[in-house]
């Protein structure tokens, strides 16, 4: 479903007041709405908006889209600031304080007359490279620091592997040792002994043949 931020008249003929509402894209400009988060009166000077800005901010981070009209009201309010501090993971003590200063810059410039001097246009142009510098910095941070986790992780997957391998080479070894053992208890075979006893038997018998052999007959 997509839900839209938008005005929903509710005054009488000539005094209209405005609920700012969250409604289904689809639903008629004036017909049901899923939640009611503020109101608008233009007719006052200047004109009053009251809304719930939690909630606001909150139908903002899950993407709901502000129609033209209700789009500068967050905008003069400081709110589509919040919702973008928060897509970018900013704290909501971050996200309010911004929210405030945006308002007290608003309400000087209207105190003001609406006339912005050089040097409060200087002042506000450095303010705003502040906040960029800022970001910058804690973007780069962050992704140091997202660095700084996976080459940990990789350095100690690595080590894991080393210690496997290790333990899986000493394993192999020690069951080689283990199978090589009984075959050298176990000595020589009963072929492999009478081989030794029959060569000795047969070279005495060549021997004694040598030594008494047959008399030369007499004529």
């Amino acid at each position: 479903m997509s839900v839209k931020l938008r005005l929903r008249r509710m005054g009488r003929t000539k005094r209209p007041v405005y609920a700012v509402v969250a409604a289904d894209s689809r639903s008629p400009r004036d017909g049901r709405f899923i939640e009611d988060l503020g109101r608008y009166n233009p007719v006052q000077e200047p004109a009053v908006v009251t809304l719930n800005e939690e909630r606001v901010l909150y139908w903002l981070h899950q993407g709901a889209q502000p129609s033209d009209t209700v789009r500068s009201l967050l905008s003069k309010e400081g709110l589509l600031l919040g919702a973008s501090l928060l897509r970018k993971g900013r704290s909501e003590e971050e996200v309010q304080a911004a929210i405030a200063q945006h308002r007290a810059a608003r309400a000087a410039k209207a105190q003001g007359g609406g006339k912005v001097t050089a040097a409060q246009r200087r002042q506000e142009a450095l303010e705003a490279e502040r906040r960029r510098v800022a970001e910058q910095e804690a973007e780069a941070a962050r992704q140091r620091a997202e660095a700084e986790a996976e080459a940990k992780r990789q350095e100690e997957e690595a080590r894991r592997r080393e210690a496997e391998e290790r333990l899986a080479a000493q394993e192999s070894a020690a069951a080689e040792a283990g199978a090589a053992a009984p075959e050298a208890a176990a000595g020589p075979t009963p072929a492999e002994e009478a081989a030794p006893a029959a060569e000795e038997t047969g070279a005495a018998e060549g021997e004694a043949a040598q030594e008494g052999g047959e008399e030369p007959k007499a004529e």
